[in-house]
Parts: structure tokens; C-alpha cells; sequence
């Protein structure tokens, strides 16, 4: 158009008018999306804004009427746009026209961060999209992310619920088409729809099952559930297969320890760093592009079968280097980050962390079980423990620089300090409470392997890790009465929503709840 453009406010406007008082105008309303004022000039106005010192050369416009002007559309080649599966990214020049375009689909909104709109990708919102920008300037990107990959759609009937339990980590929930089935289910919590496997996914817990046979037989369904196991973790490809295995740059460590990660973010970092370069062998780290970036998660997702949280830590490994130790803007990679699963942990009952304290026979090892579970310590935190950290005049154990670097105290149980005595006597540690060879800390393969051992003998067939020991604390806590906020103190939890996820695992009270079909009078 050749011409200067200023988006509209009224103060704007009004200073226009001051600035170029002989310039008639109309207000054209309601074009398209927007009104728009059109200047309209004459030769002796032309001449006073000849004289202007600004030098503004006059445009003279056609005269027509409203109904037949014809908007220009405007070119440039700034307008950039991204598809993924879910999402439509717009990175383009502000224009009044083209934003209100977008706000009028439903959830679009501007990320101030990437300067750039996002529209959800669903129905035919890309469609419209590249349409509307048919005859501009654009580049049009389109990933396509695999779906995940799980189990098929299992075959179901229209009177039964089928459950199919996913090595008891998560719940899919099959059924026919029933509005108040949907409405049941959707009240549980972390509850969510999955729109391509057509299913409603939570969390397992002994307590959802229930409910679920529950929401079955209100509703007259037969109530199904299967067991599938979860495919594999594939292997990374192994260094020493490698020929020219590439170690983290010098640079990447020393950004990590300038800015003080801690030793198992800057270990997990640098890892899957080498994991990411060394994908690419032959090809020089700097000159590796995004499109080779998305294609390494995709394969991570697709041949390596990792967790969400693998795949996350990944992304951030390698944002890590571009951004942070290169120095480079923020910016976005256009990798489509998984929805985090809602998982509850796994717990054990109260007579199961007895019998593997009571099936533990090595005096060390049973002191060690016996602190993490009493104390409910990570497992990191507990080699970190020193001998001055435990507190028996006060009956408390200093955890010092745990995660996040945060320092708490925590319950010294006193059968938990009974042994530890006995321990310290026959042991005789020097620094750590916990030591291994030549006084070095203890490592946690050993505590791993003691657990496992122990497990052996009891025979408890759940999935139990040195963290479930953890877990069953803050539940156990939770069940005794103890208020919450005084757990989440303890567990040294910085936002209190992570503490309540113990409020869905826990059971208690649970077998008192009465189903209202028992209330009615059925013939």
C-alpha cells in the first residue's frame, strides 16, 4: 500500500486529526471485522500537507461507496505457521484484521514469551487457517506426531465397562455411549478423555477399581477388567557401539555448574545430551537443525518406547544447550510436549512394610529400610545423611540441601533411633550415617538390592520401589490423621498440590461408603 499504518486507539486517532486538521475522513463501519477510516483528500488540502515539514506526499482515493470498497490485502513474507497435532502456531506482523481472525476461534490466545498466537488444532480450524492466508506470503510447517503407542481398541459390548489395566500403573475405561456413565466416571479424580483411543483414562488405584464396579452395576454393565503389560523400555544404543563417541561439551558442564545445578540434574543433563549428539554422529553439534531435533524425540517416543518424563528431560537437555550455553533467545522448537499422565504412586499397607522390616535379617540394611520409611527420606537424601544430622535429644532428622536445595527436619522415630544405635555401635561409621567402602558414601544399588531381597521373602507381588517406602509414610500419615500441611512440611513438598495426591490413594472410610442403589426399593 505504501503507506504508513498505526493500530487504532482513540488517542491515536485524535492526534491524527491535530496533526493534519485539513484531512476530511469517513468512518466506514463494519467491514469485515473492523471499521475503517478512510482519509479523503482534496487539492488544496494536498497542497497543505505538501508544506508540511514531514514531506508527506498525498494519497488520493477513488470515491465509492461503502458497500463497494475493496479492503487491500495486505503481503509481507514475515507470516510463519506451524501445525502440529494439537496445535496451530501463528508467528506474523500485527494487523488488526489478521488478530481478529484468530481470537475468533474458540481458546486461541498469544504467548508473550514466543511472540507468536496459538489455536488449538481440532475440527477444520487448520483448514481455515491456511485459507484465510492462501494468498499471502506464508510458510506453512506441518508435523505429524505419531499417536502414542499402546494398546489396540479392545472389542466390548453395549452392557459391559471394560477396564483395561496397564501393569497397574494406568486405567482405560470402554463403554457404550451413556451420557451419565461418562458424567460418573469424569468425577474421579484425574480422570481424562483420550479423543483417539476413544476411552477414559485415570490413574490405578484400588480405590478407582472399586468405584468403577461401582458406576457398573448402577448402571446395569457388566464389569470387565484385564490386565495388559506394558511394552518394553528399548535400550539406548550403548557407547561402546559407538566409534566416535562424543562426550558433553566442556561448555555445556561448566554453564551447569555456574548456575548451580544440582550432581543428579547436571548427571541426568549431560547424559541426555550424549544420547541426543551422539544420535547424529556425523554431524557436527552446531550444525544439527530443528527438524533433526524433533526427529530424535519422535524416535525416543516411537522405537524407544521411554516414559513422558524421559521424553520431557530431553527436550529440556537440549533447550539447555541452545539457549543457556550458546545464549540464544528462547524459542520455540515446535516439539509437541506429551500431556504429564496422572499417575498415583504405588503404597503398601501398614502390614507389608512390617513384614519387610521383619524379613530384613542384616542389621544395616534393616536400618537403613527402617529410616527411609520413618522418615520418609528420597533415597538421595538418605546417603546424604550424616551421623550430626540425627537429632535425639530433640527426636528429629535434619535433611540437609535435599531436592531443590532446601534444608527440613523430619521425624526421628524411636524405634527407628533404637536401632540406629545398635547400628552405629557394630558399624562404626565416621562421616555418613550410611557408609560403604573406605568411608565413602553409601550407594544406592545397595539399598535397591536389600529391598529387593527382602521382597523375595515376603512374596508382595505389587511393583514396589525404595520411594514406595515414601509414599507409604505420607499415606500412612494421612490415614492416621495427620494434617495435611504438616505432611507436605515433612516430605520438604514446596507446592501443597503435590502433597494432595495422597488424599486419592488413601482407602480409609472407603469400604463405609454406601452405593444409593442399596437405598432404593427394587421389586
Amino acid at each position: 500500500m505504501k503507506a504508513w499504518h498505526i493500530p487504532y486507539t482513540k488517542e491515536a486517532f485524535e492526534q491524527l486529526k491535530t496533526l493534519f486538521p485539513d484531512v476530511e475522513y469517513e468512518i466506514i463501519e463494519s467491514i469485515g471485522v473492523q471499521s475503517y477510516v478512510v482519509p479523503i483528500f482534496t487539492k488544496k488540502q494536498s497542497t497543505n500537507i505538501q508544506a508540511n515539514k514531514e514531506n508527506i506526499k498525498p494519497v488520493v482515493l477513488p470515491e465509492q461507496n461503502a458497500d463497494e470498497l475493496i479492503l487491500p490485502k495486505a503481503t509481507n513474507d514475515d507470516i510463519e505457521i506451524v501445525i502440529t497435532r494439537t496445535q496451530i502456531t501463528l508467528k506474523l506482523p500485527k494487523n488488526e484484521a489478521d488478530i481478529q481472525f484468530i481470537r475468533s476461534f474458540k481458546y486461541s490466545k498469544w504467548n508473550n514469551a514466543l511472540f507468536c498466537w496459538t489455536v488449538p488444532n481440532y475440527g477444520k480450524n487448520a483448514e481455515k487457517v491456511k485459507a484465510y492466508f492462501a494468498e499471502r506470503h506464508t510458510k506453512v510447517t506441518e508435523h505429524k506426531v505419531p499417536q502414542p503407542l499402546d494398546v489396540e481398541h479392545p472389542a466390548y459390548t453395549q452392557d459391559e465397562l471394560l477396564v483395561v489395566n496397564l501393569s497397574n500403573r494406568k486405567l482405560k475405561v470402554y463403554f457404550s455411549y451413556n451420557n451419565d456413565v461418562a458424567l460418573q466416571v469424569k468425577h474421579i479424580p484425574y480422570s481424562t478423555w483420550n479423543a483417539y483411543e476413544l476411552c477414559w483414562e485415570l490413574s490405578c488405584s484400588d480405590k478407582f477399581m472399586a468405584e468403577l464396579r461401582l458406576i457398573a452395576e448402577r448402571n446395569g454393565l457388566t464389569f470387565l477388567h484385564h490386565l495388559v503389560s506394558k511394552g518394553k523400555l528399548k535400550p539406548r544404543i550403548s557407547r561402546h557401539d559407538i566409534e566416535n563417541y562424543r562426550e558433553c561439551p566442556e561448555a555445556y558442564v561448566n554453564k551447569l555448574k555456574e548456575l548451580r545445578y544440582s550432581i543428579n540434574t547436571m548427571d541426568s543433563y549431560t547424559d541426555l545430551f550424549e544420547e541426543f549428539i551422539n544420535y547424529y554422529e556425523n554431524t557436527a553439534i552446531d550444525d544439527l537443525t530443528e527438524e533433526m531435533i524433533v526427529g530424535f524425540l519422535q524416535y525416543l517416543v516411537t522405537e524407544r518406547n521411554v516414559s513422558i518424563s524421559y521424553q520431557n528431560q530431553s527436550i529440556n537437555a537440549i533447550k539447555f544447550y541452545y539457549e543457556r550455553v550458546k545464549g540464544g533467545v528462547r524459542k520455540m522448537y515446535y516439539v509437541e510436549r506429551p500431556r504429564e499422565e496422572k499417575l498415583l504412586p504405588e503404597v503398601l499397607s501398614q502390614e507389608e512394610v512390617a513384614s519387610i522390616l521383619n524379613a530384613t535379617a542384616n542389621l544395616k540394611y534393616k536400618a537403613v529400610l527402617m529410616t527411609i520409611y520413618s522418615a520418609g527420606l528420597r533415597i538421595s537424601e538418605l546417603i546424604n545423611l550424616k551421623i550430626k544430622d540425627i537429632d535425639s535429644q530433640r527426636m528429629q532428622i535434619r535433611v540437609e540441601q535435599g531436592k531443590g536445595k532446601k534444608d527440613r527436619y523430619t521425624l526421628l522415630s524411636a524405634k527407628t533411633l533404637d536401632v540406629l544405635r545398635i547400628y552405629v555401635a557394630q558399624y562404626r561409621p565416621q562421616v555418613w550415617l550410611f557408609e560403604g567402602t573406605n568411608n565413602s558414601k553409601y550407594s544406592t544399588s545397595s539399598i535397591k538390592k536389600a529391598l529387593h531381597i527382602s521382597l523375595k521373602k515376603t512374596g508382595i507381588k505389587k511393583h514396589v520401589t525404595v520411594h514406595t517406602l515414601r509414599h507409604s509414610f505420607a499415606t500412612h500419615l494421612l490415614e492416621a490423621g495427620t494434617d495435611l500441611r504438616y505432611i507436605q512440611s515433612l516430605l520438604g513438598h514446596e507446592n501443597s498440590k503435590t502433597t494432595e495426591i495422597y488424599t486419592h490413594i488413601t482407602t480409609k472410610g472407603f469400604d463405609q461408603i454406601k452405593s444409593p442403589l442399596d437405598s432404593l426399593e427394587i421389586k
